[in-house]
């Protein structure tokens, strides 16, 4: 099985107004870590910015506008998928994985396509998700009445992985923990 997790840092929650500034992830196949990635990416220059989608992942304006143009970071990203997947052959797929990426992600991501001129997207990947949020409601419905929230900070606490304050909403260790809350429902670890 071919795994994509993947997590997003965006500059706004709005699909049609906003742009991502940081895709990070790892492909899994067959249980296996194959690779593992980090892209900083300059918004869509239509884009609109929100300062507080920007403090929440504590970066600044100067510095998402210096990261590499999407195009090159489209481009890096196809490359990657294409050691992995066949997309002239549908039964050669990745799942996408995430948390709350049926909700939010998978638009941006598929969008991000789309920006790039790749209306192809569904060529990489399959229609159905695994969604981590999702997968661990049956894991913790019983304690959900006493859980603050949902937010993957504390599905992941509750669960007993732990998790970095500090780092939260950086894209590559947010899927750190994406992956631990994955393992730890699935019956992985």
């Amino acid at each position: 099985m071919k795994l994509f997790f993947y997590d997003l840092e965006t500059t706004g929650t709005m699909v049609h107004r906003h742009g991502i500034h940081q895709i990070s992830g790892m492909i899994v196949i067959d249980g296996q870590i194959k690779e593992t990635f980090d892209f900083k990416v300059a918004p869509n220059p239509a884009a609109q910015i929100d300062d507080a989608a920007l403090a929440v992942g504590n970066v600044t304006r100067d510095q998402i506008m210096n990261y590499p143009p999407m195009d090159q970071v489209y481009h890096q990203i196809v490359g990657m998928l294409s050691k992995y997947v066949n997309k002239f052959d549908r039964t050669d797929k990745f799942f996408l994985v995430g948390y709350n990426n049926a909700a939010f992600d998978n638009a941006f991501f598929r969008a991000f396509f789309v920006q790039n001129g790749d209306k192809y997207f569904g060529s990489w990947f399959w229609s159905n998700t695994f969604d981590v949020m999702v997968l661990a409601t049956p894991a913790l419905a019983a304690k959900r009445a006493e859980m603050q929230d949902f937010k993957q900070a504390t599905v992941a606490g509750t669960l007993g992985v732990a998790v970095d304050p500090e780092k939260l909403h950086d894209a590559s260790y947010d899927i750190i923990l994406c992956k631990a809350i994955f393992d730890k429902v699935c019956g992985i670890v």
